[in-house]
């Protein structure tokens, strides 16, 4: 906790930029230097924040699709010389090779997650071990799409959204739903030739890394159970793969620290990120559990002491709301973001909500007083 006297800021103990984020943006950067006048091209969005794709735009960057696969440049646009970028998400077998056909050097500027890459290590031993591959991930979702094209190259693969997809599945593997409907309720979330008569007979589950790790554990705790049932804990290897592995340790690290704000008694939360990022997403689910949240995706939004502009996760909108600081004093606030947002960011957003009190110590203050208190850290 920062205490700044009339307003305190709870801040995660882990927030912000993970190492696949990191590791992708430098990627980029180092494109645009290596690029000598050549078109310099990116897959769909590098991340899911506005303002790091905002500042590759400006750069020079051209995105090729949208996160929904909307087109912006056509294929034929795309020439053997020029350099095109595999954003952290990765991407589908059929583009890699649609480009590689063209000629493009798709693993120079790679800059996929190697925590998405350690999923598609795993979805493909799943498949050469005759299990079918279910993959915990919102369909449309870039990196799902990638992972589901990957994994169904290795094995039979369904996609779920959450544990009452997880629970429509178990249905037909309890053979209480019949076959027709089955192809209807998973209608483009299933891999071609998917026979459900045999197929749903051993199971391991993945998950794209940004979803809710305990309910990632939960769908996969769930099919476990229903094989036991199904076939006896003697029988269970043979129908159930253990994949917990695949939990990303950045989104881990990061839910795990936001149910640890949890605890506290903060009068209200600010989640800063991108819109459409998943993870950041979740982190506001968790926080509305308990506090009054307000999802941002920069200091902009908050418009003055009395009026934010935040993002409704449920509505699929922005709202605007009046008043949302208590006008309680110390006001505590809890201010955390999620793994594509960069540190300025949340410095900003601090800053800006420190202009709207009096009497507040300087951050340098601020800072010795938090060293003070806690004698294990290095010296500020």
């Amino acid at each position: 906790m920062l205490d700044f006297g009339p307003v305190q800021f709870v801040l995660a103990r882990h927030f912000g930029f993970c190492y696949g984020v990191e590791n992708a943006i430098e990627i980029s950067y180092k494109a645009l230097e290596e690029s000598d006048g050549r078109n310099v091209y990116l897959l769909s969005q590098m991340i899911h924040n506005q303002e790091v794709n905002n500042d590759l735009l400006g750069r020079g960057i051209q995105f090729i699709m949208d996160t929904d696969g909307t087109q912006f440049i056509p294929w034929e646009q795309i020439a053997k010389d020029d350099i095109v970028i595999v954003p952290a998400f990765g991407t589908t077998l059929e583009i890699e090779h649609l480009l590689l056909e063209k000629g493009v050097d798709v693993q120079k500027y790679n800059t996929t997650c190697p925590f998405v890459e350690k999923v598609w290590n795993r979805a493909e031993k799943l498949g050469m071990e005759n299990y079918t591959i279910i993959i915990h991930g919102k369909p449309n979702h870039e990196e799902t799409r990638a992972t589901f094209s990957h994994s169904a190259h290795h094995g039979p693969s369904v996609i779920v959204r959450d544990m009452e997809d997880a629970v429509r599945l178990g249905a037909y593997i309890k053979g209480e739903k019949s076959a027709g409907d089955f192809y209807h309720d998973f209608q483009g979330k299933l891999s071609v030739g998917f026979k459900i008569e045999k197929d749903l007979q051993c199971v391991g589950v993945v998950n794209q890394t940004t979803m809710l790790a305990t309910e990632t554990q939960a769908i996969a705790d769930y099919f476990r159970q229903l094989m036991i049932e199904t076939y006896g804990l003697g029988d269970l290897k043979n129908h159930f793969a253990d994949t917990r592995d695949t939990l990303c340790y950045a989104t881990n690290d990061n839910q795990d620290a936001t149910y640890k704000l949890l605890e506290t008694n903060a009068d209200m939360a600010i989640v800063a990120g991108g819109y459409n990022s998943s993870n950041t997403s979740h982190i506001v689910e968790l926080c509305e559990r308990k506090f009054p949240t307000y999802f941002i995706n920069s200091d902009k939004e908050i418009l003055s002491q009395d009026e934010i502009h935040h993002f409704d996760i449920h509505q699929k909108e922005k709202v605007v709301t009046k008043g949302f600081l208590p006008t309680k004093r110390p006001v505590k606030i809890i201010l955390t973001s999620g793994a594509s947002c960069p540190d300025t960011l949340v410095d900003n957003v601090m800053l800006k909500l420190l202009s709207f009190f009096t009497g507040v110590k300087n951050i340098e203050e601020a800072m010795v007083d938090y060293c003070s208190s806690n004698p294990g850290l290095i010296n500020w």
